[in-house]
């Protein structure tokens, strides 16, 4: 049975509301901060024998519970975020936890680890099995809220299971927003992940209104092209770090199991990492939201809400000059 999960840590570190690899300003978070290959079968996420019923429901709907639930057949499951909220990390990690008593194994991929720091997450697992901090320490980037990430990482590491670094890195991004998909991957690369194609009708102006309103429609206009380029190649190479997993199980996972933990806008299956799927891949995507809010039906499979966590308003920060240099 997995090692149950610590408990929350009592005093959180300040919480940088930016997401690390973004290539822009920081940007609010909450409700504001959603911005955040071959045929696999579907990604069922159940509850006993039917279909999830207490603790989250298909369609996008309301969670009506906190019961017990585990994953029945999942070859990939996206399970969302709210960077800062404390209360949503522990129901995800539970929901995890509670799976992996049932017997899953997924290969676990994580937004807040670069792919490009895969190297350091083993070496770091090699140099102490099981030190989720040392691991942090190793192949963690500044801005995020680790004390909130650490027991779930703490929880994969000590079930052994393989973890992936599916971000793209903010040196990569923001060349991506400045130059263009060219400028990091090469024709083959933007092939593989996608991004020689136009994306499906509607997703660029529905991706930018995002943007823009996840830094509260403060941004310069001519910013917003490249920012979405930015969020289009991490989410595609999110996309390609689960499909390798999938295709080629890491060792200790099981075959057709795995798993993002991302922030909600990255697992939108209307915007995020669903969108550079192959159509003949189904994704689970469960959004861990703050109610109450305004998310469309098409977002998410299903939703778990929780209360909003306590915060200063995140579009003050960007009104603020930035310090002369």
């Amino acid at each position: 049975m997995p090692a149950a999960l610590p408990p929350p840590p009592r005093h959180r570190g300040p919480s940088d509301p930016s997401d690390p690899s973004d290539p822009s300003p920081p940007r609010a978070a909450g409700p504001r901060r959603r911005l955040l290959r071959a045929g696999l079968a579907a990604a069922v996420l159940s509850a006993g024998a039917g279909p999830l019923r207490a603790a989250v429901r298909r369609g996008g709907g309301p969670d009506d519970g906190d019961a017990p639930f585990r994953l029945q057949a999942a070859p990939l499951v996206l399970l969302g975020e709210v960077h800062d909220n404390a209360a949503l990390h522990r129901r995800r990690a539970e929901a995890v936890q509670r799976a992996l008593e049932a017997g899953w194994r997924p290969a676990v991929a994580m937004e807040v680890f670069d792919r490009e720091r895969q190297a350091d997450i083993e070496r770091a697992r090699r140099e102490r099995p099981g030190d989720a901090d040392h691991l942090i320490a190793q192949a963690g980037g500044r801005g995020w809220d680790w004390p909130l990430l650490r027991p779930l990482i703490a929880l994969v590491l000590a079930q052994g299971l393989p973890l992936l670094g599916a971000n793209l890195s903010a040196g990569a991004a923001r060349r991506v927003a400045r130059e263009g998909a060219a400028a990091v991957f090469d024709a083959d690369e933007r092939a593989a992940l996608g991004l020689d194609r136009a994306p499906p009708p509607g997703w660029q102006a529905a991706q930018q209104a995002e943007i823009e309103h996840g830094h509260c429609g403060l941004l310069p206009a001519a910013a917003l092209p490249g920012m979405v380029r930015a969020q289009a190649a991490r989410d595609a190479v999110m996309a390609q770090v689960l499909l390798q997993a999938l295709a080629r199980p890491p060792a200790g996972a099981a075959p057709g199991a795995v798993l993002l933990l991302a922030g909600n806008g990255h697992v939108r299956r209307d915007l995020g990492v669903p969108v550079w799927l192959p159509p003949s891949v189904r994704a689970w995507s469960v959004g861990y939201v703050e109610a109450p809010g305004n998310w469309p039906a098409e977002a998410f499979d299903a939703r778990v809400e929780g209360t909003p966590a306590e915060r200063a308003d995140p579009c003050e920060g960007l009104r603020q000059p930035a310090p002369a240099r």
